[in-house]
């Protein structure tokens, strides 16, 4: 079976059973040509979601949005981005405006966030856009290629604009904001388990007798890493308590931590600004969430399969915050506060957003409609059972902690 996703990409050709034929048998080849004829979910997370040719967002930004396979708060409209800007107005003030101030999007999708943003900043924030360096990390070459195609007037207007890797910026080269949104929950994970009385780990292998690419099995063995032990020591988690049942499974997102230190090395002063769903420790790891958080979005339903629709489907896990914290105070990053999208956004200014809609005086259907649809999105912007619940933490590095920041004035701790 071939599927053309998109006009300008090229077909896929899917097995019998949905998944990504080349990706399968890619995985395939680096499973029977491992030592011990398995690899880490981590591994396995890695290849399906981020494969250069093949895997889940290589295939182009047709998967995100109302047509696509989920959609994040950008596609709601600008007002997410703009309270954003909001907030690194205020960070550039707080850092005493320097020269040059530098906002770091990692995992910029199809480059929403960034319009939204550098739209607002550039017509409200002249004097910050002038002295605006805008890098990008992304790994997907089709999301940046929409990217450059849909900021490229920004760049026609004088801004600074950039597509780097994390890797590639020079060890404290940043002043200003590294910031992202949705991008931690889709690092890849390793899977353990709590069973007879150790902590195991979750391996990808083959089933025997089947066609390999298209049947995947997990099995138990020793840890790949002492890092995953030493894991639940950083975040406080006891699984020998008697709390914690024979058989507890979850994961652990070791390259979440790679990822903070990455980012505290290249920050020389300012913040660290990270949305996304998640917990801290002690409600991630309760015992009752037994069977962790993975889960797998397809056409904008969701199950816990990951071996299904290989290289189709998104596969994310929730993001432990305490993690991430705890860290970042190894490398440098101090805590400045966490709280909720739906709290966040309010003390920028959405309620008052909210007000200004409610005093609509239009009177013909079509702005009516306009002014209807834009409040619903608010709405689902701040919905306590929904995006509003997303968790958002802010750490800073050579920051005065004098001045509360405006979007933390509601913050939870």
């Amino acid at each position: 079976m071939v599927v053309n996703l998109d006009p300008g990409i090229e077909p896929v050709e899917l097995d019998n059973k949905g998944n990504h034929k080349a990706l399968g048998n890619f995985i395939t080849c680096q499973i029977t040509g491992s030592l011990h004829s398995r690899i880490t979910f981590a591994d396995f997370m890695e290849w399906v979601l981020y494969h250069p040719q093949h895997g889940y967002y290589a295939s182009g930004p047709s998967k995100i949005g109302a047509t696509g396979d989920f959609f994040t708060s950008p596609h709601l409209g600008a007002d997410f981005g703009e309270l954003l800007a909001k907030q690194f107005v205020q960070m550039w003030y707080l850092l005493h405006q320097p020269d040059r101030f530098t906002l770091v999007e990692m995992g910029a999708g199809q480059g929403l966030l960034a319009g939204d943003i550098l739209r607002y900043l550039q017509h409200q924030y002249s004097d910050l856009f002038a002295c605006l360096d805008y890098i990008i990390i992304e790994r997907a070459q089709a999301l940046i290629d929409e990217q450059q195609q849909r900021l490229q007037p920004f760049a026609e207007a004088g801004l600074s604009l950039s597509w780097r890797t994390l890797e590639g910026l020079p060890p404290e080269s940043v002043t200003g904001c590294f910031f992202s949104n949705e991008l931690v929950d889709a690092l890849p994970v390793h899977q353990v388990i709590w069973q007879d009385g150790k902590l195991q780990e979750i391996y990808v292998a083959l089933a025997e007798g089947d066609r390999p690419s298209l049947n995947f099995v997990e099995v138990i063995d020793e840890l790949s890493t002492p890092d995953l032990a030493s894991y639940f020591d950083l975040v406080g988690i006891d699984l020998t308590a008697p709390r914690y049942p024979d058989g507890y499974r979850t994961e652990v997102n070791l390259a979440a931590l790679d990822w903070i230190a990455n980012v505290a090395k290249r920050l020389r002063q300012g913040y660290v600004l990270t949305i996304d769903y998640g917990y801290p420790s002690d409600r991630y790891y309760h015992p009752v969430r037994s069977q962790g958080t993975l889960q797998c979005y397809y056409r904008h339903s969701y199950h816990s399969n990951p071996y299904l629709h290989i290289g189709q489907q998104d596969i994310t896990a929730h993001i432990d915050f305490t993690a991430l914290t705890k860290y970042g105070e190894q490398w440098g990053l101090n805590p400045v506060g966490f709280t909720k999208q739906g709290l966040f956004l309010m003390a920028l200014g959405l309620g008052d957003r909210l007000a200004t809609l409610s005093q609509s005086t239009a009177t013909d259907a079509n702005t009516i409609q306009t002014v209807l649809r834009r409040r619903d999105a608010l709405q689902t912007l701040i919905d306590p059972t929904g995006l509003g619940n997303f968790g958002v933490l802010i750490q800073s590095k050579g920051v005065e902690q004098n001045e509360m920041l405006d979007g933390l004035r509601g913050e939870l701790l």
